[in-house]
């Protein structure tokens, strides 16, 4: 198993070392390039039955089940479930919006002043999966995007290509128009048929626009995720003084009084939540809310878990 050789802040090797016994598993048919863990949509030779079929001119005659031929004088052959490998690629939002964060980046040292950031959130949770990826022999991919797809790295199997994604991810900065609808789309057409796409964003788009999107990657056949990585000062809005927000996207900056506008900003919070609930559940996406002040090591626990015991759910 390849290993991290140089040190980065965003890759805890004991966090990946409790997770590396966890696969990650596809909901759906994987369409790979070589054996694997995940169900493939064609029949193979395996250890797992599928179903028998009519014998037709041109089977294989050692996969005749002649049991059942003996209980019914035809000729049926076995199938069995062929394991595959998957395409990961992962989806990273790099608009100005995801350098915003609140949570100390070390809770339990009172003295930092440094806070992480959605970005540097995102960064820990690709990282991780990447490496699980990798490590059960799967094709990990990147694409890092914003008004729309700054950097892309295709996805491959070589455990080399890991120090690459690595690389990139240490580089990149959260900057630029959040364009999250167009750029979706683009990968849903670009990235092969029946990929795993896994999506880490604060998602700053109508709820509705996004239904589109989310439909046309499923039309695709591709299995997606997404994990709407929100701030716990967005989430609480918890102001006690007249405060200037400001619009990392290029905005204009607001003066308010919190008092004043807390209960509009969280109905609208919530009409927002509720309609992001609906239209991921209406479209089938396996979707994950984070809360930033939880520890990313339970996110990915709670996500590898569900998709354990999920396997199958199309």
């Amino acid at each position: 198993m390849w290993t991290p050789q140089k040190a980065r802040d965003f890759i805890d090797p004991s966090v990946l070392a409790s997770l590396a016994g966890m696969p990650l598993m596809a909901r759906r048919p994987m369409r790979g390039t070589v054996s694997g863990r995940h169900t493939s949509p064609t029949r193979g030779s395996s250890v797992e039955f599928a179903q028998y079929r009519k014998y037709v001119p041109g089977d294989d005659l050692r996969r005749l089940d002649w049991r059942a031929h003996g209980r019914s004088d035809r000729y049926y052959v076995k199938e069995f479930e062929a394991d595959t490998n998957l395409r990961c690629c992962l989806v990273v939002d790099t608009s100005g919006s995801m350098e915003f964060g609140t949570v100390p980046e070390n809770p339990s040292d009172v003295l930092t002043k440094k806070n992480i950031t959605k970005l540097q959130y995102a960064r820990r949770i690709a990282a991780a999966i990447g490496y699980i990826a990798v490590g059960q022999g799967d094709a990990v991919g990147l694409s890092c995007v914003a008004d729309g797809i700054v950097k892309h790295l295709p996805a491959l199997r070589n455990p080399s290509h890991l120090r690459s994604i690595f690389d990139t991810l240490e580089q990149i900065k959260g900057e630029g128009q959040t364009q999250l609808v167009d750029v979706l789309h683009e990968l849903a057409e670009t990235t092969r048929q029946g990929a795993m796409i896994i999506v880490m964003s604060d998602f700053f788009v109508d709820p509705e626009q996004l239904r589109s999107c989310f439909e046309h990657i499923r039309f695709r056949k591709h299995d997606l995720s997404l994990f709407h990585l929100l701030d716990p000062q967005e989430l609480d809005f918890s102001f006690s003084r007249p405060t200037r927000f400001l619009d990392m996207e290029g905005g204009t900056a607001i003066f308010a009084e919190p008092n004043e506008i807390a209960d509009r900003y969280q109905s609208a919070l919530r009409e927002y939540l509720d309609r992001f609930s609906d239209i991921v559940t209406q479209t089938g996406v396996d979707y994950h809310r984070v809360r930033m002040d939880e520890s990313y090591q339970d996110v990915l626990t709670r996500f590898l878990t569900r998709r354990a015991t999920a396997r199958g759910v199309r």
